[in-house]
């Protein structure tokens, strides 16, 4: 009697074991290889920024590069640790409304660790010309892109272009 219980109740336990795998795969925890291709891809722009004789910011898209796999972290973007010179990314779908927004500390004017006598020190050094870059999750709604510059009054827009 006790191998015929057992006969009948193991598989129904594996039979239901499995069931709950199965359900689990569709409900979006696992996904499929296309789904995996499809949203484990990392984005990234190169830029190049030259101080222009006038004094005015210049920035230009060098490259962009699609790579496998998944960023680990969203960068945030926190209005309190933006300063004067800093730029803001400003990633947008194709209605203009912004999708990502990220903050580069101004690349023309780094803030180096200076070694002297008295110990370490952090001077910003002034640049004629610097190169950034900027990483994000793939996504089809990101169509355009834009680089603003903060200043004293406000927001001045340096630069746009389609993806």
């Amino acid at each position: 009697m006790k191998n015929l219980l057992n006969f009948f109740i193991v598989p129904v336990v594996l039979f239901f074991s499995f069931q709950k795998n199965s359900v689990l795969r569709y409900s979006g925890e696992k996904a499929s290889g296309a789904e995996i291709r499809k949203e484990g891809k990392i984005v990234y722009l190169f830029f190049k920024a030259d101080k222009e004789a006038s004094g005015k910011e210049r920035i230009v898209l060098q490259e962009k590069k699609v790579a496998e796999g998944k960023l680990k972290s969203a960068p945030s973007f926190d209005r309190s640790d933006v300063e004067t010179g800093d730029f803001m990314v400003i990633l947008s779908d194709s209605g203009g409304k912004e999708v990502i927004r990220q903050l580069v500390k101004n690349p023309l004017h780094p803030e180096m660790e200076v070694y002297e006598k008295e110990g370490i020190s952090r001077k910003k050094i002034p640049l004629e010309n610097a190169e950034f870059s900027v990483r994000y999750a793939y996504s089809e709604q990101i169509q355009t892109v834009k680089i603003e510059k903060v200043t004293e009054s406000g927001t001045q827009l340096l630069f746009t272009q389609k993806l």
